[in-house]
């Protein structure tokens, strides 16, 4: 068969269901092997392959990306050469900083033509190196299935990420044998896989010096982030917290591993973090990393001030490099975070007098709760996601585009599962919100999936309201419009003196209610006003198809509490509705075998 049906034979064989991607004359072969590959299926349509063609091929990554973060498969898109490859870039960077696995299908210029600027050539194996787990350039037909293969299991296995294959049109023409087993050998990558299972089990003097490191603390906390979704361990982290008593901190990429409700979590920490979970940081004399790598938002520009009062820092994570990267551990291990956590409660039960602590920490959740200005009679955005909470009951997949936007989202929305917030963390890339929502609802078709936007994020892949009514998609877009980048005012509000430069987007002119009108959206409502907003929003939440509602929020909102650049969590601004701690709360490191009731 040719190449290019080799293509579709794999991406079957992997269980693929759906394709995104845009055409071009490098990648047309494949496109047309998807059109014979579903009329040879059309008798069995289950094993057909959905094919959503979006406005453009960033927002095909995007999407490929929402369905890989909301069903914990990999993601497939499928580009042109030259521009289409390009437009693939900041998806693949992205899906490579949020360990997100997908796989890209790049076509490219004839084998015999690389290398002469050909019409609609581009180094793909140069540009994505730099921001992808791996990148293929299939010089060799022979290894074109092979190379699939491998592709699939690259991205899924060890810390996942995005892979790249790009394959010239002459190779997709190229007719040979399809074998139907095989991948490619890669010694260095199947040995780092090998010794992290090997190493998953933990055990003797490795584990017994966990738990002496646990039994000599008075102040655990366990911050976990969104490695503990990718491995499926937030079944095992709950019990964790629960068998030994450790509070709760997540990252934005860790919301939904613990139920928003629970007595032990204090919800997500960091930069705009909640107040309670930054002051249990700052508190903790012993912190218990879990899928996190300690970045920037959360340990800000001085590691050395974050948890301050940390005697010890265990870290646990399937990707070495992580390990020491940013804050120096006293334990660790390199390993799938649900088999680590199995492998540790295998201890059995063991008495901490931890009792204090946990008292401590209850009255931080209830002195330093999540709060905004609750008697402004402009709509607070605050307020918008509340009541969203609260007529969803938690039960909805969020994406979001970034900004101000994205943090009230994580802030007010009760995440109570994992992979039920979908966001740009580590690229802050804006225009992810809405793709990422029509990925995630062809994913899980039966899920309620609602797009928080802002007016700023939305506008950068606007072209994909059409994508979501031409295909049916019923996502539903929540647009906070503050007429602005929030987020850039302010900052210029609280560190460039009021200098609002670029960052107001008053005299634009684009009216997005027609828009979605113009696009096919049956439901297109505006509220401007706080007394519509209930009933609106419950209508557009049942909606049965695409819905689009704009609310004209407080242009002043601003997002608290904020860590400014170089502070640390003990100079967090809490702003003027969240209750503040002027200094932290003196914790002295009490001699081994002291009583927990000194502790404060």
């Amino acid at each position: 068969m040719s190449g290019a049906d080799i293509i579709l034979r794999v991406l079957s064989e992997q269980g693929v269901d759906t394709v995104f991607g845009y055409s071009g004359g490098a990648i047309l072969p494949t496109y047309d092997a998807v059109f014979r590959f579903n009329a040879r299926h059309e008798a069995t349509p289950e094993r057909q392959i959905n094919l959503v063609v979006p406005a453009n091929e960033q927002a095909a990554g995007f999407m490929a990306a929402g369905y890989a973060r909301a069903s914990g498969k990999v993601g497939v898109f499928m580009v042109t050469s030259g521009p289409g490859a390009t437009n693939a870039v900041t998806p693949i960077a992205d899906c490579n900083g949020d360990s997100v696995p997908v796989v890209l299908i790049c076509g490219q210029v004839p084998r015999a033509a690389i290398g002469s600027d050909a019409f609609q050539e581009a180094p793909v194996f140069n540009i994505m190196s730099a921001c992808a787990k791996q990148v293929f350039l299939v010089t060799d037909p022979e290894k074109l299935e092979h190379t699939l293969r491998t592709a699939f299991e690259v991205a899924r296995t060890g810390r996942p990420g995005p892979v790249v294959v790009d394959v010239p049109k002459d190779v997709q023409n190229w007719i040979g044998r399809y074998h139907g087993h095989g991948t490619l050998q890669f010694r260095g990558y199947s040995e780092r896989l090998k010794r992290v299972a090997h190493g998953d089990k933990l055990e003797g003097k490795k584990r017994e010096r966990f738990f002496e490191l646990l039994r000599q603390s008075r102040r655990p906390l366990l911050y976990v982030g969104g490695g503990v979704i990718a491995a499926g361990a937030t079944a095992a982290l709950r019990q964790f917290c629960e068998r030994y008593g450790i509070p709760v901190v997540s990252t934005l990429m860790g919301l939904g591993v613990m139920p928003p409700e629970h007595e032990r979590y204090l919800g997500m920490l960091g930069m705009h973090g909640a107040a309670s979970a930054n002051y249990a940081v700052e508190d903790c004399d012993f912190l218990i990393a879990i899928g996190a790598r300690f970045d920037d938002r959360v340990a800000g520009g001085r590691p050395d001030a974050f948890a301050p009062n940390a005697r010890y820092v265990a870290h646990i994570d399937i990707d070495a490099a992580e390990i020491n990267k940013v804050k120096r551990s006293h334990w660790n291990h390199v390993g799938d975070a649900k088999r680590a956590l199995g492998s540790l409660m295998e201890h059995g039960e063991i008495h901490l007098a931890h009792a204090p602590w946990l008292q401590h920490v209850g009255e931080l959740k209830s002195r330093y709760r999540m709060n905004y200005d609750r008697a402004n009679p402009r709509i607070q955005p605050h307020f918008v996601v509340e009541l969203l909470g609260e007529i969803t009951g938690g039960r909805a997949i969020i994406s979001t585009g970034v900004g101000q936007h994205q943090m009230w989202a994580a802030q007010y929305f009760p995440f109570g599962e994992a992979r039920s917030f979908l966001t740009s963390g580590s690229m802050g890339t804006m225009g992810f919100g809405l793709p990422a929502a029509i990925g995630a609802q062809i994913a899980r078709p039966d899920a309620l999936v609602i797009d928080i936007d802002g007016d700023g994020s939305i506008r950068m892949n606007l072209g994909e309201m059409e994508t979501a009514t031409t295909y049916g998609v019923p996502v539903k877009v929540l647009l906070l419009n503050n007429r602005g980048d929030g987020m850039i005012r302010q900052w210029q509000r609280l560190f460039f003196d009021g200098r609002m430069c670029v960052s107001d987007k008053a005299l634009h002119r684009k009216d997005f209610l027609l828009a979605a009108q113009a696009d096919g959206f049956a439901f297109a409502r505006r509220v401007e006003h706080v007394d519509a907003l209930e009933d609106t929003l419950k209508a557009f939440v049942e909606f049965k198809g695409p819905a689009f509602l704009e609310v004209m929020i407080d242009e002043d909102a601003d997002v608290f509490p904020m860590v400014g650049p170089g502070q640390s969590y003990g100079g967090m601004i809490t702003g003027p509705f969240i209750p503040s701690r002027s200094q932290p709360v003196a914790v002295d490191h009490p001699p081994i075998g002291q009583s927990a009731a000194d502790m404060f």
